[in-house]
């Protein structure tokens, strides 16, 4: 068995950081040994001998992480996954295991039908398979429930009320690969949807939606526990004012901040939000329920000009430009650019410690889809997902399942 020892590192945990190293055989973490708070010697677990054939990595003090996951990427490196082929769903994974994000959900966009099915097709065949880099742990079906006046960048394609004819296909689906998707609670049928699919497995999230309190609220009922993207294409007290002037009445997002059994998310890129509400969101969600994700387009890794946001064919011109995605009238926001490493920086810069911001990019991602019993920590038995950071949190190695691939 080979067996490779991380020495001298400064390792990331869920609620600290600490000094220690990391034992990886067949995969997995077989052992970990890590400083007890204070900084007394100890052991993390008790582990395995090592062998004196053992491949020792010295990382002279630099930090080890677990590796990131992605609830919410669209692209990378010029391709989507709407382009609706193998190489483009190997190049966007290829591009983000360059900045540490070891598993991802594939995101869709507002799409035709037929563009949809291919999209959970390659999601499927493509399901915890070697890609040459992030690996996929699920499927992000996103656009046919939006509600059309939330839509944002999205292309204006196929919008659909859910019924037994479009939504028979989401089971079959959800047997092949791990299935979330987002609905607008206020779109016709979304009751009858959430109810009948999420008894069977199917994740449900709310997004693109300018619903009422009263409407999340019976979401939540319903079962949905996450919602997408915290602050962006969402309803809240002033837009809702827009049509009833009093009594002021909450929106999306004060019901996301209010309802504890709720998860949500955070496009960490500098631009999408201000420091000051993702330390509000940090404060009000804590780092157990609040992840950060990309929401990234295929400009990631790419330079500054004009991009296809969705199918080639039909997808929505943005640009890129300052660190995001814009509208082409530099109005408002199209997308993320920037890869998971960048969200975590940006959150530290934000005055989030550490060990919470890596916490929001590895374990509780892995919370929310339901895989954290094999990833998103460094934890003996779980899988050897590892991220070396520089002092200066720049991604200098990255391992799936014990194998660099970075």
């Amino acid at each position: 068995m080979n067996v490779t020892v991380f020495r001298n590192a400064t390792l990331i945990l869920p609620d600290r950081v600490a000094a220690g190293e990391v034992v990886v055989a067949a995969g997995r973490i077989a052992a970990m040994r890590a400083a007890e708070v204070g900084g007394a010697s100890g052991a993390g677990d008790a582990g395995t001998a090592v062998p004196a054939d053992a491949v020792v990595i010295d990382l002279d003090g630099r930090y080890l992480g677990p590796g990131l996951i992605d609830l919410h990427v669209h692209g990378g490196d010029g391709a989507d996954f709407m382009d609706g082929t193998v190489d483009a769903f190997r190049t966007v994974c290829r591009c983000h295991v360059r900045h540490g994000t070891t598993r991802l959900t594939p995101t869709s966009t507002v799409a035709r039908r037929a563009d949809y099915r291919r999209f959970l097709e390659l999601s499927a065949a493509l399901h915890n398979q070697d890609t040459g880099g992030a690996r996929i742990v699920g499927a992000h079906l996103y656009g046919p429930y939006f509600a059309r006046p939330a839509r944002g960048c999205h292309p204006d394609q196929d919008f659909l009320v859910p019924d037994p004819a479009n939504a028979a296909e989401l089971l079959t689906w959800h047997e092949q690969v791990p299935l979330t998707v987002t609905i607008a609670p206020e779109v016709p049928q979304a009751e009858w949807l959430v109810r009948t699919y999420g008894l069977r497995g199917v994740r449900f999230n709310i997004g693109h939606s300018y619903a009422t309190f009263e409407q999340v609220a019976a979401a939540v009922g319903w079962g949905v526990r996450h919602v997408d993207h915290l602050f962006c294409a969402m309803s809240d007290r002033a837009r809702l004012r827009q049509t009833q002037p009093y009594p002021m009445r909450g929106g999306v997002l004060e019901a996301t901040l209010y309802f504890d059994e709720l998860t949500t998310e955070v496009i960490a890129d500098g631009r999408h939000l201000a420091a000051e509400l993702l330390r509000l969101a940090y404060k009000l969600k804590g780092p157990q329920r609040l992840a950060v994700v990309t929401d990234a387009m295929r400009a990631v890794d790419r330079p500054d000009g004009e991009y296809v946001f969705g199918p080639q064919e039909y997808g929505q011109r943005v640009y890129k430009r300052d660190g995001v995605g814009l509208m082409p009238d530099g109005s408002a926001l199209a997308s993320g650019v920037m890869g998971l490493d960048h969200g975590v920086r940006t959150l530290r810069a934000a005055g989030i410690p550490l060990a919470a911001a890596m916490r929001m990019a590895s374990l509780t991602p892995a919370t929310i889809l339901g895989i954290d019993a094999e990833y998103g920590s460094l934890e003996a038995g779980k899988r050897a997902d590892l991220v070396v950071w520089s002092p200066e949190l720049t991604v200098e190695q990255v391992y799936i399942d014990g194998r660099r691939v970075v």
